[in-house]
């Protein structure tokens, strides 16, 4: 069907291929606090018309657009990638889309400029043309811009001027400046999506977790006292296993035993009984009152507290007589356990997401994080997110962040990289990892190099924990102390979020069985005696400080790896600003190894520069190309500050 008469023709500009968009446009990038939002696109025209562009954004709650400038960024000639940030101030969801237009005056005075140049003798017809485009832009001015573009006007009005007066008049960069800022963009194009960029807290990047099992450290007021010493450690976030009432029913005994004796603590993920689920506290933890100090306390001394969210329940918890729909049966009527086969869950049941009242379910569930959320808490740990629906977390955050912009969910899956990929994708602000298993050079360094430069960097956070109750790897179990403080420096250095479960600083390695990656007498099933007594603690507060001092180890998109010519050294660089921090990391700490550091001219370093080891306050004067360095059991790493 032909285009009615007064229609206007279809747009000439192309904006293709935004970034950062996530899958289509389907998912939000991520940003903290105070980042910026790197922007480009492909934007490009028929012809050789000048253009110009920005990244229109808005920010959460704001009906008021924004404006940044974009700006070609090829290096080629006539490159058609266009590239410009803006920062983010607010939490929430931003919104972004590009606009761009033809900017004609732009486009005849360069046309204008060439000609000149050339020598062209008549340019008259140009002038005339360059009046009217003029004048038209007088029209969009006030001020001062209009009086620069009355006065050029009357250049070229002038009989009496000659050529070169109005050539002149026409080419002044001070009036291409006064006319840009007052372009005529009602024919201009925007891009045809609206994209999306959470804003979230710092913490959802950057922060180092302690994590501990309450009953072990004298309950919620024993956690409490020890909160003054955790924040002197330099621990941002003191992660908590699940602190609720626990299943009597097929409770599990030391070392995940089926029969448990009297006295026996079972495990805390078997949530519930006849006191309370997942909205009440174990009584044996202390009361309402005693979170609520602990929480209060954490905060004085700039600690978030980090519950676990688990979505099970014990045998005796009362959602199975309130709710029995909520629950898988067999076709004998009997209730089905948790299983992960070979595993065995016994103590433990699953929710049955396909029930017919899964709103209640859903909505009962969003009421439990509520609970929490109101009472302070502002991290959730959450236990396996992969075996529950991606819809139903992709509610759930987003409900929670409309009512407190500043919640941080960590997903604690170690699954197949696609699941726990769309987790995040779908809201989850940080993420567990493969770090855990990943142990030889080349795998550290293709893995963390997909984290950081792959586009994984946009929306996936991760958190490099060195441990967990679950995970006791074979690396740690044969490779003693040497092997405890080369891996705990690797996740503090490598990644802005790490972590560590209490008893890695006594260097916990007995496995149950060989084989096997369970702790013998796990803490999973049995209360301890804690204390922050560790012979790891002097590392890992100084690690923790040297974190806080050097912004550069606050990110991850920052690294470059660095050639060390010995495998069993890993070297890499990190730079924001004018702070760079090396990291050099023996991953055979038994044994002494030699090799060196290449640094390239890429990290803009001087020829010869003066580096500081920020682990033994020695300096080193260091240079462009190789550089000698030996690591062995007493020293397993060089942190290197650039002067």
């Amino acid at each position: 069907m032909p285009a009615s008469k007064t229609a206007k023709p279809p747009a000439r500009i192309q904006i293709l291929a935004p970034a950062p968009m996530i899958d289509c446009g389907r998912f939000a990038s991520k940003r903290c606090v105070g980042d910026t939002v790197a922007v480009s696109a492909d934007i490009f025209s028929d012809g050789h018309d000048v253009l110009r562009a920005v990244v229109r954004f808005q920010a959460p709650g704001s009906k008021r657009w924004q404006e940044a400038p974009l700006r070609r960024i090829d290096a080629h000639i006539d490159g058609d990638r266009w590239a410009g940030a803006f920062e983010v101030t607010e939490l929430g969801r931003y919104t972004w889309t590009i606009e761009a237009w033809i900017e004609p005056f732009a486009g005849w005075r360069d046309e204008l400029r060439r000609k000149v140049e050339a020598g062209q003798a008549d340019l008259s017809g140009e002038l005339s043309e360059g009046v009217v485009l003029l004048e038209q832009a007088a029209k969009r001015c006030k001020g001062a811009d209009r009086e620069r573009i009355a006065a050029a006007l009357s250049v070229l009005a002038d009989a009496g001027a000659t050529a070169d007066d109005r050539h002149a008049a026409a080419l002044d960069t001070a009036l291409q400046d006064a006319v840009e800022r007052h372009p005529d963009r009602s024919s201009s194009t925007v891009c045809e999506q609206r994209l999306q960029t959470d804003v979230d807290p710092v913490r959802a990047r950057f922060g180092a977790w302690y994590e501990l099992f309450p009953r072990s450290w004298g309950g919620l007021p024993g956690v409490r006292d020890h909160v003054p010493e955790l924040a002197e450690l330099g621990f941002d976030v003191l992660y908590l296993p699940p602190i609720h009432p626990i299943g009597l029913t097929n409770r599990k005994g030391p070392n995940n035993a089926l029969a448990a004796a009297a006295g026996d603590a079972g495990s805390p993920w078997a949530i519930g009984d006849q006191t309370g689920g997942h909205t009440a506290l174990h009584s044996d933890l202390g009361t309402m009152e005693d979170f609520d100090a602990l929480v209060a306390v954490a905060g004085e001394h700039g600690i978030d507290i980090a519950l676990d969210f688990a979505i099970q329940c014990s045998a005796d918890h009362p959602w199975l007589t309130e709710h029995p729909e909520w629950f898988n049966h067999r076709p004998d009527g009997t209730l089905k356990y948790a299983e992960n086969p070979p595993k065995k869950y016994q103590d433990i049941y699953n929710v049955n997401w396909d029930c017919e009242d899964w709103r209640g379910l859903w909505d009962a569930l969003l009421e439990v994080v509520r609970f929490w959320a109101d009472r302070g808490v502002k991290v959730f740990r959450v236990d396996n997110p992969h075996t529950k629906p991606v819809a139903f977390w992709e509610w759930l955050i987003a409900k929670l962040r409309a009512e407190h912009a500043d919640i941080v969910f960590l997903a604690e899956a170690f699954t197949r990289a696609a699941m726990m990929k769309m987790l995040a994708k779908a809201g989850f602000n940080q993420s567990y990892t493969y770090f855990t298993w990943k142990s030889s050079k080349w795998e550290l360094t293709d893995y963390v190099t997909e984290l950081a430069s792959s586009g994984m960097q946009e929306y996936y956070r991760p958190n490099f924990f060195v441990n967990t109750p679950d995970i006791l790897t074979e690396e740690l179990q044969v490779g003693g102390p040497p092997k405890f403080a080369s891996r705990l420096v690797l996740a503090a250095t490598l990644s802005p979020s790490y972590g560590v479960y209490s008893g890695f600083e006594h260097f916990e390695r007995v496995p149950v069985r060989p084989g096997s990656e369970e702790y013998d007498h796990s803490e999973k099933y049995e209360i301890k005696q804690r204390a922050l007594d560790g012979p790891l603690m002097t590392l890992i507060s100084r690690l923790n400080a040297i974190r806080r001092e050097n912004p550069a180890l606050q990110r991850l998109d920052n690294i470059q790896f660095l050639g060390t010519e010995n495998e069993a050294l890993i070297a890499y660089a990190k730079r924001t600003g004018e702070n760079t921090v090396i990291s050099v990391v023996t991953l055979d700490p038994a044994n002494a190894q030699e090799g060196v550091v290449v640094v390239p001219y890429s990290l803009g370093l001087p020829p010869v520069f003066t580096v500081t080891d920020l682990l033994s306050a020695e300096s080193f004067e260091w240079r462009m190309g190789r550089n000698f360095v030996r690591l062995d059991p007493y020293r397993v790493a060089h942190l290197l500050r650039v002067a």
